[in-house]
């Protein structure tokens, strides 16, 4: 009996290590954020249709882990004004709209991503924000039971898409959904001392 169980705990011991090992912070310069993944993420390049209109780059981030699936999507919409400029418009769609675009975009995707899941329950949407970056946090239950966890964070004029989907009765996806970080040009975490909502700059208002 003593034997087993000692076999039992050394097994456990060997065992820990390689989870945790499963896991890795991963950094991507190019969007500027880190986050935690089980493995070197699949990178896909995509182009985001917005809710007015404009076609943005961005890419997306996938993961997958013992029947789970991680994914960041990361849309680029610091060039929102010459996009919007450059596609054809209704006389309703002049001034501001691509500003619009930008501030209403984490909305937008909430509900985008609904769209996605035909049959799925809502079962959180609320505020949220993570290093004092302002967002939404959605939890959703789906047809076949399994669980969508997202965060969704507007950054810099950058969106970010937490996506976590796990099986039926898995635990929350924590060690994912609470890891995302953002970093600046020099690639340096960036850091807040007060809650963070995007901002474009003055100059960009007509001086007001």
């Amino acid at each position: 009996m003593r034997k087993c169980l000692i076999a039992a705990l050394a097994s456990l011991l060997v065992a820990a290590p390689a989870l945790a090992q499963e896991w890795e912070e991963y950094s991507s310069r190019a969007d500027r954020f880190t986050v935690n993944f089980p493995g070197q993420p699949k990178v896909e390049e995509i182009t985001w249709d917005s809710e007015y209109g404009g076609k943005f780059p961005g890419r997306v981030y996938t993961t997958e882990l013992n029947g789970a699936k991680y994914s960041i999507t990361v849309i680029d919409y610091t060039n929102a004004e010459a996009i919007h400029a450059a596609r054809k418009k209704t006389e309703a769609e002049t001034g501001m709209y691509w500003w619009v675009d930008i501030q209403a975009s984490i909305q937008y995707a909430a509900s985008k991503l609904f769209r996605m899941r035909p049959g799925a329950k809502v079962t959180y949407d609320a505020f949220h924000y993570i290093d004092l970056v302002s967002g939404q946090q959605l939890q959703v239950t789906n047809a076949d039971q399994s669980r969508t966890f997202a965060g969704i964070y507007l950054h810099d004029n950058r969106l970010y898409i937490l996506d976590a989907t796990v099986p039926p009765r898995a635990p929350a996806p924590g060690l994912f959904q609470q890891s995302l970080g953002f970093l600046d040009e020099a690639g340096n975490h960036v850091r807040y001392r007060e809650l963070y909502f995007n901002k474009i700059p003055p100059s960009k208002l007509g001086g007001r």
